[in-house]
């Protein structure tokens, strides 16, 4: 069921890119499935982690690395994937409404889907490098979602910062879980847990610390690294309720609770996390005072309490952690009202500006009633939420450590905490709701859809009730949350209301009367809508990236200054040198422990000499690149036979098809170029580029040479021994491609698809010209059309052969793929890139996607059959009148290969053939 709760939103994920021309009201209750049927599935649990149980579940998946899919639903798991699912449901319905028209509302909720999924595969995690992976899939698919509005320059810079800072923050972190594995030994959860011990003993404990913290400081917009947070309120309104209040920011947060029993306890951590939470504390508060922007004050007020969680997991004593938790489920109801409450005024005056706003309540009651709720909750007035977490943060911060200067300044930090939450929540509230205006607004305020409201209307209660009723509603909870955390070191507590006269209640009744003050003597002793504050980190980084930037800049032209020639040469240089490091001041033999060699048969002399001196020939004429071009086919075609000749058929007929791809495509290409190519300029460069080329040439051959003689106990031999009875094909190459290696054959798809949508991308809207425009009409080629209609289904019956035939003869995806490009090839050549698009009709793009979706089912499929990702897993069916029929599960990743392969090439070669066209429908709507 574990594995069920996790996958929901992937489903759904795939149903919504299935059902992409639906209605918007389809797609938004296809995605709004996920979250519920995963409360469902969480529901299911309930009983069982509240009574301290712990449901898991593993499959390994590289155990050699100690990487396995692991799943654990414990307390504070169980707390996070309700906040992930229950706001994701409200999010989903919100932002059915908030969408326009121009949105695509399938590339949205898809992306938030996937981020769902992210988190959630991020609170489960069982193991540390799961964790980790998780970890990254939120920066990306929150990269996509902070920049779905992709057209505005302050969504993709935004993006862009975020990922940034957060994908440097994981970096960071991967570095410290791999140090807390070789310490422990270990990399699943409850292991490294119950190894707190070692782990502080140990003498990489400040290493590890730094390193986590580096990825916890950069998720959670911790100071210095806060900066992002801002920026990233360029995202859709629905993006920040969801992701910047109660998921994305709480990833960091989330992993201090997660490994608190691990890494807390020393001296280090409490004064580095409390230290760092303090200062965030007060530094997103006093900023947040000072911002015009609704979403804008909404983010500063999230980073400082941020800061808050973070003091309190650094304070590390039992009711600290509790108070911790307690207030990631408070901010996360009424931060996230308040970001849907902004994004309801925005969406309905068509502006977020402070200064524009004022007096709506009169124009928009309802919505005024439930953001002022929601305000008074984030300020902490009594009756709310944030009222209790709030006291027992005032609570501990008077008893924080042993350092009586140390705890005096947490004190007033908390103090001033208190005076600036007021401050800011009045700031939001008064030139919202009261005051004059609204002033010069593009739209007459009114009431958003009901529907819109009620997300918003949910959350406020549940502000309410916990402020009540927090025994009744909250605390079950929290207990469970906390007994995930702390494990048997959990304290005993209760929530109530009323604690009686204390002094942690004396500092909310200052902070409440500060925080009037305060706010309105800013108002009247300084100009407030005029004040604009600027942050160094912003500025900072925008610096080091521009600097960086420049700095690739300079160095790319240096390198590539002259052409393709220059940076050739270098690449060249550097590869030489670094193969020749290792020899470099040793006297061992470069080529020691060869074996003696074979008589080559006379056939193969000849090929030797045929391909030596096509190879001259390619040198002799390159100045003229088509005669040039047909010389190196013929090259390649000889390395085809050559292979052939060496007993390696899969490697002759995918060397010959890709030749026949690639000449077709640089044959296409040259219409874009010179006929002659540019010489070198002096005779000096032609004979350094002589010589370099010799000396490549014979450390190449060396190598080769060397790795046909070496000694023949190899991996080869366990390869060919184990793949009929393990992987059930009798063709080693492919069962290498597919299955030892699979790995390896998923990522060169992926590269080859990323490949085509570049070539695709540069060429969509290049203007090129050809170097010499041909009078007169098309030339006619003697090749009859009607051929071209033949040769494709014949064509595509030998491609089949190939495939199917692959797991056990020469063939297989990879080599059908390009024989079926083939003739479509031909027909492009002979009839053009407009009747051949006219009649296809096959969406290469689309097709891309496919093809790696399939192949991932493929190697997702093995699991079915108890084996590892993408392990080959065999079954054997007796069918009706076909008898006997052994299938693999290599097969469906095979087609997957086919695919990406068939469309990869397609999509590059149609991209390039119809540059002209589009030239000229450009130049004609000019």
């Amino acid at each position: 069921m574990l594995i069920l709760l996790l996958a929901l939103p992937f489903v759904a994920v795939l149903a919504i890119a299935l059902a992409r021309n639906a209605s918007r009201r389809t797609i938004a209750w296809l995605a709004a499935a996920a979250p519920l049927l995963g409360l469902g599935v969480l529901a299911w649990f309930t009983p069982a982690v509240m009574d301290g149980a712990i449901p898991a579940w593993s499959l390994p998946w590289i155990p050699q690395a100690g990487l396995a899919l692991s799943l654990r639903l414990d307390g504070l798991a169980w707390m996070f994937a309700g906040l992930v699912l229950g706001i994701g449901v409200l999010i989903v319905m919100y932002a059915r409404y908030y969408l326009s028209e121009a949105d695509s509302s399938p590339r949205f909720f898809g992306y938030l889907l996937l981020f769902m999924g992210a988190m959630l595969g991020m609170v489960l995690a069982g193991n540390l490098l799961l964790l980790v992976v998780f970890w990254e899939l939120t920066s990306i698919s929150s990269f996509l979602l902070i920049g779905f509005w992709s057209g505005r320059q302050d969504a993709r810079q935004g993006a862009r910062m975020a990922l940034t800072i957060t994908g440097l923050g994981g970096l960071a972190l991967l570095g410290g879980v791999l140090l807390i594995g070789r310490v422990v030994g270990s990399y699943e959860l409850d292991v490294v847990l119950a190894s707190g011990d070692a782990i502080r003993a140990s003498g990489e404990y400040p290493a590890i610390l730094a390193l986590v913290l580096a990825g916890v400081f950069t998720k959670s917009a911790q100071f210095p690294l806060h900066f992002w947070l801002p920026q990233a309120m360029a995202a859709p309104t629905p993006v920040s309720a969801y992701l910047h209040s109660a998921t994305m920011v709480k990833a960091g947060v989330f992993l201090l609770a997660r490994l608190h029993p691990a890494l807390a306890g020393t001296d280090l951590f409490f004064y580095v996390v409390t230290t760092v939470g303090a200062i965030t504390l007060l530094v997103g508060a006093w900023y947040a005072i000072f911002q015009h922007d609704l979403k804008g004050l909404l983010a500063y007020s999230t980073i400082s309490h941020l800061g808050l969680i973070t003091l309190l997991f650094g304070l590390s004593t039992p009711m600290a952690v509790v108070a911790g938790v307690f207030h990631i489920l408070n901010h996360a109801t009424f931060k996230a009202s308040l970001f849907m409450a902004a994004g309801i005024l925005d969406h309905e005056c068509g502006t977020r500006d402070l200064r524009r706003l004022g007096n709506l309540r009169r124009y928009m009651p309802y919505t005024a009633a439930l953001a002022i709720v929601a305000s008074l909750a984030m300020a902490g007035i009594p009756l709310l939420n944030g009222f209790l977490s709030k006291e027992m943060f005032f609570a501990e911060a008077l008893d924080a450590g042993e350092d009586r200067g140390f705890r005096l300044a947490i004190s007033i930090a908390a103090l001033l905490y208190g005076v600036f939450g007021v401050a800011y929540s009045l700031r939001f509230v008064h030139d919202a709701f009261f005051g004059r205006g609204p002033r010069a607004l593009p739209v007459e305020p009114h009431e958003p859809p009901v529907w819109m409201r009620i997300p918003v209307a949910v959350l406020v209660v549940l502000c309410l009730a916990v402020g009540m009723l927090p025994a009744l509603t909250v605390e079950p909870v929290l207990r469970t949350a906390v007994m995930g955390t702390l494990g048997d070191a959990a304290p005993a507590f209760s929530l109530a209301i009323w604690h009686g006269w204390n002094l942690p209640l004396a500092m909310s009744i200052a902070g409440v009367l500060g925080g009037f003050v305060f706010y309105f003597a800013l108002r009247r002793l300084y100009a407030l809508h005029d004040a604009i504050l600027r942050t160094w980190g912003r500025h900072l980084f925008q610096v080091n990236i521009e600097a960086l930037f420049t700095a690739a800049g300079r160095f790319t032209a240096r390198v590539a200054e002259g052409g393709i020639r220059r940076s050739l040469f270098w690449m060249i240089v550097v590869t030489l040198l670094v193969g020749a490091a290792p020899f470099i001041g040793t006297s061992a033999a470069p080529l020691p422990g060869l074996g003696a060699s074979q008589s080559m048969p006379w056939l193969g002399w000849i090929l030797w000499a045929i391909l030596v001196a096509s190879t001259l020939g390619t040198v002799a004429v390159h100045g003229r690149r088509l005669t040039a071009l047909i010389v190196i086919g013929a090259v390649g075609l000889l390395v085809s036979l050559a292979f052939a000749l060496l007993s390696a058929p899969d490697l002759a007929l995918t060397q010959l098809m890709v030749e026949m791809v690639t000449i077709a495509m640089m044959m296409m290409a040259l219409n874009y170029l010179p006929k002659q190519s540019r010489q070198a300029r002096t005779p000096l460069r032609r004979w350094r580029d002589a010589v370099l080329s010799v000396v490549a040439g014979l450390g190449v051959g060396g190598l080769a040479y060397a790795m046909m003689l070496s000694p023949q106990q190899t991996i080869s031999g366990e390869m060919l021994a184990r793949s009929l009875p393990e992987a059930y094909g009798a063709n080693v190459v492919n069962v290498i491609l597919v299955d030892f290696r699979g790995f390896d054959t998923f990522g060169e798809i992926t590269v080859f698809a990323v490949a085509a949508l570049v070539v695709h991308a540069l060429l969509r809207w290049a203007r090129l010209r050809p170097d010499e425009v041909m009078p007169g009409p098309p030339v006619q080629l003697p090749i009859p059309a009607d051929l071209t209609q033949l040769l494709f289904p014949l064509a595509l019956t030998v491609s089949i052969y190939l495939f199917l035939r692959g797991h056990n003869a020469p063939g297989g995806g990879f080599i059908a793929g390009l024989a079926i490009a083939v003739p479509v090839l031909i027909k492009y050549v002979v009839q053009g890139a407009r009747a051949v698009e006219a009649s296809f009709g096959f969406d290469y793009l689309r097709g891309l996607g496919l093809g790696l979706l399939i192949a991932c089912i493929g190697g997702l499929g093995s699991l079915a059959f108890g084996l590892p990702f993408l392990a080959s897993g065999h079954v054997d069916l007796e069918l009706p009148l076909i008898g006997h029929l052994p299938l693999a599960s290599a097969l469906v990743f095979d087609t997957g290969v086919y695919v990406v392969v068939f469309a990869g090439a397609l999509l590059m070669l149609s991209t390039m053939g119809t540059v002209r066209r589009r030239q000229l429908q450009a130049e004609g709507q000019g």
